[in-house]
């Protein structure tokens, strides 16, 4: 069997980061919405784990500490994605628009 090679363009990688988008309204409006439903998706999988615990363990304060373990991950998550989305706007922006 032979070998093929294959046609890779330019041989960049093209990663996308430095790319300008022209994002709609509705994919941006997207994205922000998705920070707000983080805390509540950790929070009751948090919740859920803790009841699945309690049931294997036979205990009762897993539940809670599902609890706030789902809360503080949902927090760690939306900072991040937060964080993400501004450092996105900002390069967008170009250098000449900031401040």
């Amino acid at each position: 069997m032979g070998h093929r090679a294959r046609n890779w363009g330019d041989g960049k990688m093209k990663t996308g980061k430095n790319e300008k988008r022209d994002e709609s309204p509705w994919v941006t409006m997207a994205r922000y919405s998705e920070i707000g439903f983080i805390i509540p998706a950790a929070v009751l999988a948090g919740f859920l784990f803790g009841m699945l615990g309690d049931y294997l363990f036979h205990t009762h304060w897993i539940r809670l500490a599902g609890i706030i373990f789902g809360a503080v991950t949902g927090f760690v998550s939306m900072i991040r994605r937060a964080l993400e989305a501004s450092k996105d706007e900002e390069e967008q922006e170009g250098p000449d628009e900031r401040k």
